[in-house]
């Protein structure tokens, strides 16, 4: 039987390969693997297309948080609030910084932090609020940002899923003090490895994490402070220099996608991802995320083993994790909590065909008849 993978990277790969392989091979053919032109001509062309003056490239997406937080000035004792819905990197960057996370509930359907509740999450130590763009959805930065300013807060956006999202013709990571982006392989934009992105419009914060990522080093040789080894390598740099002219019609595909799979689901017993949060927001559908009534998990291996991939993103809200879950009790975020229960993303990536989207969605109506009646 074929399968019907959640992604395909191959299938872009082959899409590309004429272009990648020059690109790559020039920078063995450089001598010149860490650093250098290839890179510094990766940033300039990411914050071009982002619109911040500044972009620092890293090892990673979970470094990009980690790094972004530290240069804030966030560190032991601190608190940040962020979603209680995402994966646990979020939560684990703010960990790391050795502050403490402050979960607070998603809105029900977009799985966004609620910024209803962000009075109710300032706690003494609160230095910065983290919104989480899950999904590919913008969160509501007028209200984050508001409420930001109104209690002297910074504000880290999580862009991972998000890259090329925007919230009233901004796009996402050019709205607070800092953008954090994952170039997982998975992702909209996506490496052959890890690597991430910090943006900002900040100078101070860009010389800061121009030094945080090269152990403390903002001169050769001369540490001021203690950092980390945490720079996009040229190879990944080249890569995605390669990739990023297509983004644009990758996101617009996957909005076209996300609508087609909403007229196919039309009376089926699922909930709908809405194809837009408001007027406002541009979304980028990382994910088509289902939530079903219920038997989330038996329904995955029934859509297995039809062979289509379907994944729950995620199974555990951050909050309910083993290494926060003593600090927050069972409902304590319930939104998120019957989130982790019920979500079902099926396939969405640019590649993927109409036909494939009604087999999807013929499987998956034959197995919630059988699981539902």
């Amino acid at each position: 039987m074929s399968r019907l993978a959640i992604t395909d990277l191959k299938r872009q790969y082959e899409a590309l390969a004429a272009e990648i392989r020059p690109a790559v091979e020039a920078v063995f053919a450089s001598g010149w693997y860490i650093k250098g032109p290839v890179l510094q001509a990766c940033e300039q062309e990411l914050a071009a297309y982002l619109g911040v003056k500044y972009a620092v490239g890293v090892n990673s997406g979970t470094d990009a948080l980690i790094l972004a937080l530290l240069a804030a000035g966030i560190g032991p004792g601190d608190k940040v609030i962020t979603s209680a819905m995402s994966f646990t990197a979020t939560a684990e960057a703010i960990s790391r910084t050795g502050a403490e996370p402050v979960f607070v509930d998603i809105l029900p359907g977009n799985d966004c932090l609620n910024p209803a509740l962000l009075e109710g999450a300032l706690v003494p130590g609160v230095k910065a609020v983290l919104p989480i763009h899950l999904h590919g959805y913008p969160c509501d930065m007028q209200a984050i940002l508001a409420f930001a300013r109104n209690h002297g807060l910074k504000v880290i956006e999580d862009c991972a899923q998000a890259i090329g999202a925007s919230y009233h013709g901004q796009k996402v990571g050019a709205l607070g003090d800092a953008g954090c982006f994952s170039f997982f392989p998975t992702k909209n934009l996506g490496c052959y490895g890890d690597g991430g992105l910090i943006t900002t419009d900040s100078e101070p914060l860009y010389a800061k994490l121009q030094g945080l990522r090269e152990h403390g080093m903002p001169r050769k040789n001369i540490q001021d402070y203690t950092g980390f080894n945490s720079r996009l390598d040229a190879v990944q740099a080249a890569i995605l220099r390669v990739k990023l002219p297509y983004l644009e019609g990758w996101n617009s595909r996957r909005r076209e996608l996300a609508r087609h799979y909403h007229t196919l689901l039309e009376g089926v017993n699922v909930q709908r991802p809405p194809l837009e949060i408001s007027e406002a927001t541009t979304s980028v559908f990382h994910h088509y995320a289902l939530r079903v009534p219920a038997k989330r998990d038996v329904l995955q291996k029934a859509m297995a083993e039809a062979g289509f991939e379907c994944l729950a993103y995620y199974p555990v809200a951050q909050h309910r994790q083993a290494v926060y879950a003593d600090r927050w009790p069972e409902n304590s975020c319930p939104e998120a909590e019957l989130a982790a229960e019920t979500t079902l993303a099926i396939p969405l990536f640019p590649e993927l065909l109409a036909s494939e989207q009604e087999a999807v969605v013929s499987a998956l109506k034959q197995n919630l008849e059988v699981l539902y009646g």
